[in-house]
């Protein structure tokens, strides 16, 4: 009996799979963005150089200053805003997701170093990595600006071809 119920919802979720998929990636990096635009224009905002975070630990062992004092925190807006921002209209996905997901990992590996994310308040670092981790592996999905600009490539392709087909018979 729960099959059934079970390939009933499965028929009724796969008709929400694009919707869902642009929803994800819409609303994930929104809140994404959130983080970037705090630490770029919040109550403390972050500094292209000099001050915050120049020098990047993780965990006790490594330790490496950024060149010419460049404060990580300022990078890692710049990456939440801008390249969220981009994420959420779907142009260039792979490259931002890929950008998100080395964020991410920087950011668990400096700030919530530790096996268990919910002891050290990692969750969020690792959410945002697997949902990132996912956008690069499928794309922006159906509604996203790099699927639009793949169609309108394809289209002029297929144009050119019936031009010369039509000319050289």
């Amino acid at each position: 009996m729960l099959h059934k119920v079970d390939r009933l919802f499965g028929r009724v979720g796969e008709s929400f799979q694009e919707l869902s998929w642009a929803l994800m990636r819409l609303l994930g990096s929104a809140m994404f963005m959130t983080h970037g635009f705090s630490k770029l224009f919040g109550e403390n905002p972050q500094v292209f150089q000099g001050s915050g975070m120049t020098t990047v630990s993780i965990g006790e062992s490594i330790s490496f200053a950024m060149p010419m004092e460049i404060n990580a925190l300022y990078i890692a807006g710049v990456i939440e805003l801008f390249g969220g921002l981009l994420l959420a209209i779907g142009l260039w996905t792979h490259l931002m997701a890929f950008l998100a997901m080395i964020l991410m990992v920087m950011a668990y590996l400096t700030a919530h170093l530790a096996w268990f994310p919910t002891l050290n308040r990692g969750e969020l670092a690792a959410m945002y990595f697997l949902v990132y981790f996912v956008i690069f592996a499928f794309g922006g999905g159906q509604f996203s600006i790099d699927t639009w600009m793949a169609m309108r490539r394809q289209k002029k392709q297929q144009d050119r071809m019936e031009a010369n087909t039509a000319k050289y018979g």
